[in-house]
This record gives C-alpha cells, structure tokens and sequence, in this order.
C-alpha cells in the first residue's frame, strides 16, 4: 500500500459498509483522503462509524435488493460528497443448507442481495465515473465465487454471478477510465464467520476451538483472514498504482484457492 493521500478528494460508496469487512475498507479509503459513504441497513451501526470522522462520512440507509431504495440513497451520498468515482459493493448475505432444502425464499435471497444488489449499485454509481473518464467499481465476492463449497449452493451461485459481472463490465467500460474488480475473501474474522461458529457450537456441542478450527481448515495458513488485510486490498485497487488491473478476481486467502 502507497502512503500518502492517494484518494484525495475522491468520493468513494461503500455498500454493507457498517461493520466487518465494509467498515474496514471505509475507515482505510478515509486514510488515503476520500470522501466515504457508507450504505446499509443498520442506520445506528452506520452512525457509530461515520462518528468517527463526520467531516468525510456520511451515512445512508438502503436496501440494496430494492432499486428505488438505491437511487435514493445514491442521490443522497452526491449531495453530500458530489459525484461518485468509486463503489465497493461489499454488502452480503450467506445462508446454508443442503441444496435439495434450497427452497425459492433462499435461493432468490442469495442472489437478490449478492448479485442484484451488486448490479443496482453499480448501475447507479457508474454513470458519474463515465462522465468523469476515471472510476473504480471493486465487488467484494468470495472464494465461493472460484471455487465451490457444499451446503452453500445458491451462496456460490450469487457469488460465481458477481464473479461473472466483474468480468463483463471490465472489457465494457475499459476504454472509459473505469476499471472493475473483485476481490475474494477467505472466510474472515467478522460477526458472520463468529455467528457461524456459535452456530456450529451449538448444533454440535463442540467447544468454540474445535468449531473454529472447521472454518481454519482449508487454510494453508491455518488462519481466519483479517477484514485489514480485505481492505488493504480493495484500496490498492482503487489507487493509480493498480490502473492496469482490471477483470481481475484477486483471491485473499491465505493460498485457499490459487488461480
């Protein structure tokens, strides 16, 4: 990561941008001098980030599977910061269940908030980015976008979509200054994975190591990722230094899945 202000007076959207991951990358885009509106459904938990730094946050309520909630929230974070030249779409959902118990509600809730949403987002931030000539659209979609995971199927789908995405609208918009990104964690120390472990823990009855230890496996570092080492990631691709990377799906996960 370059020092200094690399995103001075940028103004960048963050989607599920209250905790974990999302709030990561908008406390490190704010170090590196951009304007952060961070999106989700959590006004409180949005407002104790944006707490922080008032003068460059702001905070926006929205849905992302509901595109009038979209537009207005996309109308909201310009009038405060003006014009948007970068997104990370990081909000998400996983749920699991074996696939012949993947009913409709399931289904289409995994892939109305991981790859809908993504899609309304981006449809709203990038015409700002197209009238500038320069832009950044980074989705924030998992190794279950690379690979596949049992249990999880609708979950990899959404995921596998983004991935997709990402790569279409690369080669779009790549004569326009904008470039499309996305990053793929491994299962990362945020309340999702410790909401899992309890869950585990509880159906189980195995103590809170021997659960953890289930979501460490597949990791060659024998580690959950940290949310820093996403946002780290993320932010270098919004930066002068990665304006030739673009349809790229960078895996961060200790070596899970190499491509």
């Amino acid at each position: 990561m370059a020092n200094g202000n690399i995103l001075q007076d940028r103004h960048a959207v963050v989607t599920g941008g209250g905790q974990g991951i999302g709030a990561a990358i908008a406390r490190l885009l704010f170090v590196q001098g951009a304007n952060v509106t961070v999106v989700g459904r959590n006004l409180e938990t949005l407002q104790a980030l944006v707490a922080e730094q008032p003068e460059s946050m702001h905070a926006v309520t929205a849905d992302v599977s509901n595109a009038e909630q979209v537009q207005a929230a996309f109308e909201s974070a310009r009038g405060r910061f003006g014009p948007i030249s970068i997104l990370v779409n990081n909000a998400g959902q996983a749920s699991s269940a074996p696939f012949l118990k993947t009913d409709a509600d399931l289904w289409n809730q995994m892939l109305a908030v991981n790859l809908t949403g993504t899609v309304l987002c981006t449809q709203a931030a990038v015409p700002d980015m197209l009238a500038a000539q320069w832009g950044r659209v980074v989705n924030i979609a998992s190794t279950a976008g690379l690979t596949g995971y049992a249990y999880v199927a609708a979950y990899c789908a959404a995921k596998h979509g983004v991935v997709g995405l990402t790569r279409a609208l690369a080669l779009e918009f790549a004569k326009k200054g904008v470039t499309v990104n996305a990053v793929c964690p491994g299962f990362t120390e945020t309340d999702i994975v410790r909401n899992s472990i309890a869950n585990v823990m509880a159906k189980t009855g195995r103590t809170e190591e021997q659960a953890r230890a289930e979501f460490t496996a597949g990791n060659p570092q024998g580690r959950l990722v940290q949310a820093a080492e996403v946002a780290d990631t993320v932010v270098w691709l919004c930066g002068p230094a990665a304006s030739a990377i673009n349809g790229q799906s960078i895996a961060v996960c200790g070596g899970e899945v190499m491509q």
